[in-house]
């Protein structure tokens, strides 16, 4: 998994800081921060996701395209 800065396929971008386990079943998550502020949930809020999910790709007016895409 790359650090760095992503896109999510809605537009806002996001930093990827790392990775960790979940205490229970052991799957990688990816810990990121959004790259803008947010009145609902804070700025700059961090957030964790399944490695798996995260790097899906999911269909948008008809074409697959990456969920998050490294952007540097």
């Amino acid at each position: 998994m790359k650090l760095g800065k992503y896109k999510h396929y809605k537009s806002k971008n996001y930093e990827v800081l790392g990775m960790a386990r979940h205490s229970e079943t052991f799957e990688w998550l990816v810990v990121y921060r959004a790259l803008y502020d947010s009145e609902e949930f804070g700025n700059h809020a961090l957030w964790v996701r399944p490695k798996k999910m995260f790097l899906e790709k999911v269909i948008i007016d008809g074409k697959r395209v990456p969920r998050f895409e490294f952007i540097g």
